[in-house]
C-alpha cells in the first residue's frame, strides 16, 4: 500500500471477543458465513464487507445465492490483521502484511513478465521480432479480448510514457468492460476513467519489456518481449524484441501473478485484490480452437497493413 494514505475510520470492533489463539475448524466439507466470521474475530459483519470493498479482503467464495462463504485460514489472516492493527500498524498496510504472509498464493520472486515465463514455461517458443510485428500481434490480442467482453484482468507494458500515451485511448476503452486493467510504464501518468497506471521504477525489469495480458473464465492470452540491448540509433519500429506469447491458462496466469506483484509493489490502487485473485488457480484447459483462429486471422489482417506501409489503427 502506498504510504501516507489517508486516516482510516475506526473499527467497531467486539473488545470482549477473542483475537488470538487457535480457531476451530468448522465440520469437513463445510464452509463459514460470514456471520461465523464475526463471531470467531469480532469483526462486525458490516466491516468485513467494508474491508472486502476497500481493500479487496477478505474475498469470499459466493453461492449462486450470493451468500458468502469462508475458510478458516480466512478467520486466522482477519485476526493476523487485528493483531498488527493492535500494534500499531495502518489497517491498509497490516491487511497487506497479513495477506502475504498468509501465503494464500504462488509465490512471485520475479520482478520480470518475460523472465517468468521462461522460468516456469521453458517450453514456449521464443522468437525475435521487429516492433512493427510486435505491435500487429499485440492490436489482435487486443482487439480480440475487446471483441469479447469478458470481465478479464488486463495488464499492458508500454516501457515509456510516450508508447503508452498513444495507446491509452485503446486500453481505456478496453478497461471498461475488464474486472480490472493495470498499464507500466516508466513515468506512467494516471488517467481519469482510464486503466491503473502503475509508474515503473529505473531498475525495474518490466521497463524493458512488452507486455499484454488478458486472463478471463473463458480467454486467456499472454504476449511478453523483452528489447534486445544495443540498439542505439536504431528507428524505434525496427527495435528487435524477443518474443513469447501463449494461451495455455496457467501460462498467463503466472506473467499475470507477475504483473499484480509488481503493482503491489508499486502502491496501485485495488492491487491486494487483484493479487488475491490471481493466487487461484488456473482453468487446465487452453482457449478453444475459435479463440485461436480469430486471433490468427485478426494478427493477418494487421500484418498485412504493416508489410503495406505505416500501420494505422482503425
Amino acid at each position: 500500500m502506498r504510504a501516507g494514505a489517508g486516516l482510516t475510520p475506526p473499527l467497531a470492533i467486539d473488545q470482549h471477543s477473542p483475537r488470538v489463539g487457535p480457531v476451530d475448524a468448522p465440520v469437513p466439507g463445510t464452509a463459514l458465513t460470514i456471520g461465523d466470521v464475526a463471531r470467531r474475530t469480532g469483526v462486525p459483519q458490516a466491516t468485513l464487507r467494508v474491508w472486502e470493498q476497500r481493500y479487496g479482503f477478505p474475498v469470499p467464495l459466493r453461492l449462486e445465492s450470493g451468500h458468502r462463504r469462508y475458510t478458516v485460514a480466512d478467520v486466522d489472516t482477519v485476526l493476523d490483521v487485528l493483531r498488527r492493527r493492535d500494534a500499531g500498524t495502518r489497517l491498509d498496510a497490516a491487511v497487506e502484511q497479513a495477506v502475504r504472509q498468509a501465503g494464500e498464493g504462488p509465490q512471485v520472486d520475479v520482478q520480470s513478465a518475460f523472465a517468468g515465463l521462461r522460468r516456469r514455461h521453458p517450453h514456449l517458443a521464443v522468437r525475435r521480432l521487429r516492433k512493427s510485428t510486435l505491435s500487429a500481434l499485440s492490436w489482435a490480442f487486443e482487439d480480440e479480448f475487446g471483441a469479447r467482453a469478458e470481465k478479464a484482468y488486463l495488464f499492458g507494458g508500454f516501457q515509456r510514457q510516450e508508447f503508452l500515451t498513444t495507446a491509452l485511448p485503446r486500453w481505456t476503452e478496453l478497461s471498461r468492460v475488464a474486472q480490472a486493467a493495470y498499464v507500466f510504464a516508466e513515468g506512467a501518468e494516471p488517467s481519469a476513467g482510464g486503466p491503473v497506471a502503475v509508474r515503473l521504477g529505473e531498475d525495474t525489469p518490466m521497463l524493458r519489456e512488452w507486455v499484454v495480458v488478458c486472463d478471463a473464465p473463458g480467454f486467456a492470452v499472454a504476449l511478453v518481449a523483452w528489447e534486445l540491448p544495443g540498439q542505439v540509433g536504431v528507428p524505434d519500429r525496427a527495435r528487435t524484441f524477443e518474443v513469447i506469447w501463449t494461451l495455455e491458462p496457467p501460462a498467463v496466469r503466472d506473467c499475470a501473478r507477475v504483473c499484480a506483484q509488481v503493482a503491489l509493489e508499486a502502491g496501485a490502487p485495488g492491487a491486494v485484490a487483484v493479487q488475491r485473485a490471481m493466487a487461484a488457480e488456473a482453468p487446465a484447459q487452453p482457449s478453444d480452437d475459435a479463440a485461436s483462429a480469430a486471433l490468427f486471422g485478426r494478427a493477418v489482417a494487421y500484418l498485412d497493413r504493416v508489410t503495406a506501409g505505416p500501420a494505422t489503427v482503425l
